[in-house]
């Protein structure tokens, strides 16, 4: 008797891993909402159970709206908030929590069914188990940044969101340059390669800035573009001291290093996309071009969105478009690594 194969194919576990990258993206979009809008902390209780349960009525919501009342947020910055006012910032809280708990859930069953079915080969295990685990992290990480602002401060701190943001990029990173593995072989490191691992870390150091500038709303320090305050150099970048902390307190600093991150990251790009169409590999062109269009396109959006005072659409689209220039850079390191095993 012919014994069956019903274990799911290579294409199948592709698919998960693209749909879980793709959810990661939307929880780190609905994230920048929820930072943007400054409902992070309507939530004043980590429940990573039962806190899936919305408010069921108005005893609920009383009780709920009561606890937000006792932070610094409240006090301070919303003093007079109406219940009304409250509800529709903690649906974007509750939505972010929500979001992240479907992730862990599409995460680890569709875990435990490949492994059970042995579609995924055993050198891959360890990876997946820790991207698994990266994740129980960034929940912990996400609660570790909201406690921040429930006692001495109004909002979270800029550190703990950096770190946050920070594990969720390296999350979608990870399972999307597994994705692109799953069935092929990937040669050695090559020149082209490792200069296409810059690029991704550059890329990664350049989203670390941009939550600095997030945490800090240092995005309304200055609204004009190319100078600040009439000046290249805007006064005031080593206002605090010690001198180091200003690019991680200093509004002015944060930003002035973010747009500066932008326009090197740009030389990188562009100087990695003429390496690569002098060498003539058309192959890698392509990738190399798909990764300067994004970083083009996305440079573009910043300067759109801090001329018109950081609106919520276009902060949230600078922000999908940042972790999509992520994207195109691992699709171009793998590309890099692929193209080797080739040669």
């Amino acid at each position: 008797m012919t014994k069956v194969d019903l274990s799911p194919p290579l294409g199948a576990v592709r698919l998960w891993l693209f749909a879980l990258a793709a959810l990661v993206l939307c929880m780190v979009v609905v994230g920048g909402a929820t930072r943007l809008t400054h409902s992070g902390l309507t939530i004043t209780e980590w429940q990573p159970v039962n806190g899936i349960i919305p408010p069921l009525g108005q005893a609920d919501w009383q009780s709920l709206f009561a606890k937000y009342q006792e932070i610094p947020e409240a006090k301070q910055l919303n003093k007079g908030m109406t219940l009304e006012e409250f509800k529709p910032l903690f649906w974007w809280e509750w939505s972010h929590r929500a979001l992240a708990r479907f992730v862990g859930l599409v995460a680890g069953v569709g875990l435990v069914v490949f492994l059970c079915y042995g579609a995924v080969r055993r050198q891959l295990w360890p990876f997946l188990v820790g991207i698994f685990a990266l994740g129980g992290l960034e929940g912990a990480a996400g609660w570790y940044m909201v406690a921040s602002g429930l006692k001495d401060r109004t909002d979270v701190s800029q550190y703990r969101l950096a770190l946050h943001l920070g594990i969720a990029t390296l999350i979608m990173a990870l399972i999307l340059w597994t994705a692109l593995g799953i069935g092929q072989r990937r040669g050695a490191w090559s020149f082209n390669s490792k200069i296409a691992l810059a690029l991704v870390a550059a890329v990664y150091g350049q989203i670390i800035l941009g939550a600095f500038v997030a945490g800090l709303d240092a995005g309304m320090a200055y609204n004009t573009w190319p100078l600040m305050d009439g000046r290249l150099i805007p006064h005031g970048l080593k206002l605090m001291k010690p001198t180091w902390i200003n690019p991680f307190e200093n509004p002015v600093t944060a930003q002035f290093d973010h747009r500066m991150g932008a326009y090197g990251l740009a030389g990188l790009v562009l100087a990695n996309h003429v390496l690569v169409w002098r060498s003539g590999n058309a192959r890698l062109l392509t990738s190399a071009a798909v990764l300067l269009t994004a970083v083009l396109v996305q440079i573009g959006l910043g300067i759109w969105t801090l001329l018109w005072v950081v609106p919520l659409p276009l902060a949230l689209l600078h922000q999908i478009t940042a972790m999509l220039v992520l994207a195109a850079a691992i699709w171009h390191l793998h590309r890099t690594r692929t193209d080797a095993s080739r040669t």
